[in-house]
């Protein structure tokens, strides 16, 4: 299986891709290649002007998904994620890759938007064929019961990062039995401070540092996620 990631932060924080990978090895045994596009505060929009980068990786890596992920705090709203996902969509088709949207979730402190993002990727989901992956849905059931922010109360912490790799792994392995799952996740430490108008800057060379998660908490997201709908 080959999967490429499009996004921004809210894909590459504690490298959660790897993760991913990482989870797909433990439901499967096989191996998935995993690719990314993704960078700091970068919308649909951005990624359908820097569309070279995208159309190379589309048309020529032989993935079998692509992972669309656009821009959450603030969301842009349905229109321009429409027409983002509308171009990404068709060249996935071009290339015979399935499409799956990243539903993204609201910020910690503002958690009345979480409704109109779910709406607009199920919509857009049906609408395109595409896959989905509810993550935005799982952070909004479970943000009492898991700490799933990360400081800034915009990102994902180790364990948001567990819970979005653990949704598109069920996904795309085709499986809601998670009792393989580790309980280890990622976390790596950027140098950001919110507010200060500078994107998350990696301080490390190498990649993120793996860590044992509280398994109480892994097995409620992990039961979560093999409940969510799909």
């Amino acid at each position: 299986m080959r999967v490429l990631f499009v996004g921004n932060s809210h894909t590459y924080f504690h490298d959660m891709p790897a993760l991913f990978a990482r989870m797909c090895r433990e439901l499967t045994g096989e191996r998935p290649e995993v690719s990314m596009l993704a960078y700091s505060g970068r919308s649909l929009a951005w990624h359908r002007e820097e569309y070279f980068a995208l159309r190379f990786a589309l048309l020529q890596g032989g993935y079998d998904y692509c992972v669309i992920q656009q821009q959450a705090h603030p969301f842009p709203g349905e229109e321009l994620t429409r027409a983002g996902v509308e171009e990404i969509a068709a060249l996935c088709q071009k290339a015979g890759t399935r499409p799956v949207l990243y539903m993204t979730w609201a910020e910690e402190a503002k958690p009345e938007n979480a409704t109109v993002m779910s709406r607009c990727y199920r919509r857009l989901a049906a609408e395109y064929g595409a896959l989905l992956s509810p993550v935005g849905e799982l952070f909004d059931r479970l943000r009492d019961e898991v700490p799933l922010f990360w400081r800034d109360g915009e990102h994902a912490s180790p364990y948001g990062a567990y819970l979005a790799a653990a949704s598109f792994a069920a996904l795309l392995c085709g499986t809601r039995d998670l009792s393989r799952l580790s309980d280890r996740g990622f976390d790596f430490r950027p140098d950001y401070e919110k507010g200060s108008g500078r994107a998350p800057q990696a301080l490390e060379d190498r990649t993120a540092e793996e860590v044992d998660l509280d398994p109480t908490l892994t097995a409620r997201i992990r039961e979560a996620v093999a409940a969510a709908r799909f």
